[in-house]
């Protein structure tokens, strides 16, 4: 067969579309760009297997648990198409380049395109920190092969999350809720957020004051606080415990009385400065990004979730903006030092940079193979100014973070000096109170004239030192006081984490890697599990129960060492250290006396579900996670105001939007107080005879009736089938009629509807007539309020009230007029992002039946669960509006019957 004729072509492969058309402009004549956009298969569904392979080792996982645990792939079904340009794009090339990122996923991507497309051509692996020229050039200069040791890495970790998944889900679904899910990361997020959210129920305040006071000297004035009384430290919040008491020795506890005294003792008194303490300040300036730190900083100045801060970062990695934003490494290779120094010392002075470039080497715990840290793209950088043009606003401002951030981590230290003023005076009364005052004045800024680093929420007293200049004094100087008070102060519980500090405890940890963090935490919101409260994380009462389940009986696989060592055990397979297949073994089978999953599942033994979807609140009132939600129920009997009998188990909804901390005892009480009774017998219906109930429901207050089961005569008397031989079948389970049911109107309740209301409501939709085609018209309640109907056409009406007294007449009208959408009222947008550079159309937020959604009018897309409304920025909706309008219309699939295939008769 002769050989192909050479076409001079070479094949380069990348993972998007972006990324392809930024490294098309780099790559010289002959090049041609291809996007696999993504993985291009991976493990599928266990139920799509062929049916020979559902019933063999590989069945359960689609991994073959008797064979090295090998993954058994499949092209997933968008990528066909793909697959067949790229086959068909190797075709006519000489030469494969795969180019996709360098980490252990990007590997696993390239990996997957050389066993798929099975080249006869040289395949050369190339990657690049960066997508510039000068990068370009350097990676073509050092080609390597596919690291089968990532490959192998990454292929653990896929295979793993089945396993882990595959197996411990089903058991939450048997003794928690349906559909639930484990993760071997999430899960241990979770399990982080749960449990601070119970430090905090647990906390109880301690109560604690001090003084304040304004003195004054010839040179000015300043403000100090309370330090010592009769030579004992002044209690803060810092030296109490969370269960309110206090740990300190020898401080003095001072309280509401004992404050208001001393302050009004110190009114009239003489103060004089005892001592004035002189420090040098330095401060040194934060190492650049990495993918960690940036999510947190993000987080923290620019509001972002770390899902979004990953998605713009991408979008600036791809455009040619940045270096590759999975990286934790803080390092910075030299020619990104030089850009740096030459950069600061163009715009701020020679005198900021220090004489020595700064070398950062730093590595989380759990640090993959090494990045250079993120930084803007090139051997020069581009200034925010000169990209601004070319960048979205949220671009923008991620950029101008990342290029300030990188240029002050090479600039001189920050210099200055920090005062501490001790001043006194003998209280009227005898006592010997001492204040405090310091204050920070900074000589040189050094690295801050670019950047200074935010800071998380802590607890306790914030006794930073002020940026503050104090006044020139001296030791034994006389000082006026004036507005000397009493201050009270409360305790506060550890602050919830938000997303920035979340990240930052994974990190510290070294649980998962940071690059997955963002769509870890997005999931477990995704999920249920954890909602945002502003930008605080709130668990769910659904993910105590979930993580409690698995703290009791899968202790190891939420703990946090236990997870950090795995990916301790992933880096060692990436390394060449250790082997997948005898890694996989040991966690799945085990060994000797190290149980490993399958035996831990297979002997769990009785899981009490009531047990675990219960937490006691307080004496006699317990929170149980129910099928439809989170309620209360009490144990103790109590009396009913309006009939007088004796109720021995009352229940209680929680509120949706009730934090578990604001769960308080005193909360519980006043819940089921004040709830209104879950259940109400109303009478029975003439006509039928059946008892009709008023309920509270999952979704509002409704009434119902009650179908008695039917009796043994009825079902004695019941006909009976008879198979073809004359046997007589099985008697069928009777089906059970349902029950008729109708919402009450907002204006009821259910302790206040009546039976004659109630068999009203359990008669809609009420009939109203015929119109002159013979279409008949009713009017019922939904959803979004009463409306009429005939056939598919809706037309809404003013109240629930009208329902019973519309006439046909009335109705005939209404259709007589043009349907006019909203016109029965007209909200107005949850928000306002101006016109969409698309459509041109202005893009708004609207409340609708599923929740908010984004529109312009012609394309509509729902906000993601992991996103609030608050945070929510054009950008981020014309993006996502964008994306919609990509993946175009939804195509419903209908499926046609094949017919019956004719009998053939047999021959004779």
């Amino acid at each position: 067969m002769p050989s192909k004729a050479k076409t001079g072509k070479k094949l380069v492969i990348v993972e998007s579309p972006a990324k392809s058309k930024t490294i098309a402009k780099y790559l010289g004549e002959g090049f041609i760009v291809e996007a696999s956009i993504g993985h291009i298969r991976d493990l599928p569904q266990p139920s799509e297997l062929p049916a020979e392979l559902k019933k063999t080792p590989v069945g359960k996982f689609a991994v073959d648990i008797e064979n090295d645990f090998k993954p058994y792939y499949v092209i997933s079904a968008d990528k066909k198409k793909k697959v067949t340009e790229l086959k068909a794009a190797l075709k006519e090339a000489d030469e494969l380049y795969l180019a996709t990122d360098g980490d252990r996923e990007g590997e696993a991507i390239a990996w997957h395109l050389l066993e798929v497309l099975k080249p006869k051509v040289p395949v050369y692996r190339m990657t690049f920190g960066e997508i510039t020229k000068e990068a370009i050039q350097r990676a073509m200069g050092n080609l390597r092969d596919v690291d089968t040791a990532l490959v192998d890495a990454q292929e653990t970790r896929r295979v793993l999350d089945r396993l882990y998944g595959y197996e411990i889900s089903p058991v939450l679904w048997r003794k928690v809720a349906r559909g639930l899910s484990a993760g071997r990361v999430q899960s241990v997020v979770t399990r982080m957020v749960v449990d601070r959210e119970r430090e905090r129920m647990a906390f109880t305040s301690a109560s604690y004051w001090d003084l304040t006071g304004q003195f004054g000297a010839g040179s000015g004035s300043f403000k100090a606080k309370l330090a010592s009384v009769d030579g004992a430290k002044v209690a803060s919040g810092r030296d109490f415990n969370d269960e309110g008491e206090l740990t300190a020795r020898n401080a003095a506890h001072l309280n509401e009385e004992l404050a208001t005294s001393l302050a009004t003792a110190l009114e009239s008194v003489d103060f004089t400065v005892r001592s004035v303490d002189t420090k040098p300040y330095t401060r040194r300036p934060a190492a650049p990004f990495t993918t960690s730190t940036m999510q947190q900083e993000a987080g923290r100045k620019l509001r972002f979730s770390s899902k979004s801060t990953m998605q713009v970062a991408q979008r600036l990695y791809e455009n040619g903006y940045i270096t590759y934003m999975r990286t934790d490494s803080s390092a910075l290779s030299d020619e990104a030092v030089t850009a740096a120094r030459r950069q600061a010392s163009e715009l701020y002075g020679p005198e900021y940079i220090p004489e020595k470039p700064r070398v950062y080497s730093g590595k989380a715990a759990n640090a993959q193979e090494a990045h250079e840290a993120i930084r803007p793209a090139g051997d020069s950088f581009r200034t925010p100014a000169q990209v601004a043009k070319q960048l979205s606003g949220d671009e923008f401002r991620l950029y101008e973070l990342i290029w300030k951030r990188t240029v002050a981590s090479q600039m001189g230290d920050a210099k200055g000096s920090t005062a501490t003023i001790r001043l006194g005076a003998i209280a009227t009364d005898g006592r010997d109170a001492e204040f405090s005052a310091s204050g920070t004045v900074i000589t040189f800024p050094g690295f801050l004239a670019a950047y200074e680093e935010g800071k998380d929420e802590s607890r306790g007293d914030d006794d930073a030192d002020d940026s503050r200049r104090l006044p020139n004094v001296a030791k034994g100087d006389a000082l006026t006081a004036e507005d000397i008070i009493a201050v009270g102060h409360d305790t506060s519980p550890p602050p919830r984490f938000t997303e920035a500090s979340l990240t930052a405890e994974l990190e510290k940890k070294g649980i998962g890697r940071p690059s997955t963090y963002a769509s870890t935490i997005s999931t477990i919101q995704d999920r249920g599990y954890v909602r945002k409260q502003g930008s605080a994380l709130v668990p769910s009462w659904i993910a105590f129960s979930v993580v409690r389940l698995l703290e009791q009986h899968f202790t190891d696989y939420v703990d946090y060492e236990f997870t950090a060592d795995m990916e301790g055990d992933l880096d060692k397979i990436a390394n060449g250290q250790a082997a997948k297949a005898s890694w996989l073994k040991h966690f799945y089978f085990g060994e000797d006396s190290d149980p490993g999953l399958l035996s831990i599942v297979n002997n769990l033994g009785e899981i009490d579900a009531r047990e675990i979807n219960s937490i006691p609140i307080t004496e006699g009132i317990t929170l149980r996670v129910g099928k439809f939600g989170p309620y209360l129920e009490s144990s103790i009997p109590s009396i009913d105001p309006k009939t007088g009998e004796i109720v021995e188990s009352a229940r209680a909804n929680v509120p949706e939007d009730l934090a578990p901390d604001e769960l308080t005892p005193a909360k519980a009480i006043e819940l089921m107080e004040t709830a209104a009774p879950e259940e109400r017998v109303l009478g029975e219906d003439p006509h039928t005879g059946h008892t009709v109930l008023a309920k509270n429901g999952r979704y509002g207050a409704y009434v119902t009736e009650v179908i008695p089961e039917p009796t043994a005569e009825q079902l004695a008397n019941a006909p009976v089938e008879y198979y073809k031989n004359g046997k007589p079948k099985p008697p069928k389970k009777p089906v059970k009629a349902k029950p008729r049911t109708g919402s009450l109107f907002a204006s009821m309740t259910v302790d206040g509807v009546t039976l004659e209301e109630a068999l009203q409501l359990m008669s809609l939709p009420r009939a109203l007539g015929e119109d002159a085609e013979g279409t008949l018209i009713t009017v019922q309640n939904g959803r979004f309020g009463p409306y009429l109907k005939k056939g598919t056409d809706s037309r809404s009406i003013g109240t629930e009230e009208e329902i019973f007294t519309i006439t046909l007449e009335q109705a005939l009208e209404i259709y007589s007029q043009p349907k006019q959408r909203g016109a029965r009222a007209a909200v107005p947008p949850l928000a306002e992002f101006g016109p969409d550079p698309v459509s041109e159309k202005n893009i708004v937020v609207k409340e609708g039946r599923f929740g908010a959604y984004i529109t312009d009018g012609v394309t509509n897309i729902t906000i993601p669960r992991s996103t609030s409304l608050e945070e929510l920025t054009r950008e981020q909706a014309v993006e996502l509006l964008a994306e919609k309008r990509a993946k175009g219309p939804v195509k419903r699939t209908t499926t046609r019957k094949a017919p019956a295939k004719k009998k053939v008769a047999a021959k004779k």
